[in-house]
């Protein structure tokens, strides 16, 4: 197997580049760091993690520590997440551990039996909580972290998110400008941040166009098909106050929706406008569903990389403001929505 010297003697590049290359150093622009890892592969590098242990005190593994759904294997995002992670930590030469925890395990006391053991360097941390306990605690004890998202509070941490106030926002100020002023939003889980952020993006936008609140109309819980399923049914059940639009936080719900109002004999968007944010999953394709569904949309596979890049540029110390990432979203209009 090919050793850090072997590499460097073969690309003309000193030990230490290559070393910086390998762990995705922002020093090292993406030329060199892509015709590194290629040689790496080609060559068959495998690091040698005692040895780096030794010489930095560091394992050369990261974590993420989180609760496994339900049906594992058949949950696209869970799938996603954990293979884009692998590959994208491997990338870098660094170990990445998945910890599976119960619901009922609390999240701090597991960080603290990893971090007091000393099997991790850093953490990632996804579906972050509005006061993440979590991340106070990684803060205190000076570990290194990533958030996929940002909390409630503050921002003084690595992270990688998307506009999602301007997702609540865009989705609602589409609806308003069509004439709607029963606008329902089938959020995610209340203390979630990014629900936060889309939520209060959703009732700016309302207030923007005249239209008053109403927290009937505002419903929070899984983004599950079932869920969007069930609250359509709840919502369309007396004439007076049912919606003329819906928001889904994501797709899934918003397939839910679609079941619900077929079996109600509404159309879309005849009688019901709706829209939704696509993480852009495998399932569904929003494109192909029936009325094409319009959509703000944000990859969620290429969230895995700046992830991984992020938490390995605050282990070798940069600063927190160069590791704070906002992607974009975009906004694509179909015919799932149509003029009040």
């Amino acid at each position: 197997m090919a050793t850090l010297k072997d590499l460097s003697r073969h690309l003309g590049l000193s030990v230490t580049q290559v070393s910086r290359a390998l762990n995705g150093h922002s020093d090292v622009n993406e030329a060199t760091r892509n015709r590194v890892r290629d040689a790496a592969q080609r060559l068959n590098y495998a690091p040698n993690l005692s040895a780096r242990k030794l010489a930095t005190g560091r394992s050369g593994t990261v974590g993420l520590v989180i609760p496994a759904p339900a049906d594992a294997a058949g949950d696209p995002l869970f799938v996603q997440m954990i293979s884009g992670l692998s590959r994208s930590f491997a990338q870098r030469d660094i170990r990445f551990l998945l910890h599976i925890v119960e619901e009922t395990d609390d999240p701090v006391a597991v960080h603290r039996r990893l971090v007091d053991s000393s099997v991790l360097d850093g953490f990632v941390i996804v579906e972050p909580r509005i006061d993440d306990k979590r991340i106070e605690f990684l803060r205190k004890r000076g570990v290194p972290f990533v958030v996929h998202g940002r909390t409630g509070g503050q921002h003084d941490h690595p992270f990688f998110d998307i506009d999602n106030y301007a997702v609540g926002y865009r989705l609602t100020q589409h609806l308003t400008r069509l004439g709607h002023r029963r606008i329902a939003f089938l959020n995610g889980m209340a203390d979630r941040s990014y629900c936060a952020a889309r939520t209060q993006g959703y009732r700016d936008a309302l207030q923007a166009a005249g239209v008053p609140f109403d927290p009937y109309l505002l419903r929070y819980g899984p983004m599950q098909h079932g869920a969007g399923l069930v609250e359509t049914i709840q919502l369309m059940q007396d004439p007076a106050t049912r919606p003329t639009a819906i928001i889904t936080g994501n797709t899934m719900l918003a397939k839910g929706v679609y079941e619900a109002l077929g079996a109600l004999s509404l159309a879309i968007p005849q009688d019901v406008s709706v829209v939704a944010h696509d993480d852009l999953l495998p399932e569904p394709e929003t494109a192909a569903m029936h009325p094409p569904l319009t959509v703000t949309e944000s990859a969620l596979h290429l969230s895995w990389d700046p992830l991984a890049r992020l938490l390995v540029e605050a282990l070798g110390g940069e600063g927190v403001e160069k590791l704070q990432v906002i992607g974009d979203v975009d906004f694509k209009e179909r015919v799932s929505t149509a003029a009040l």
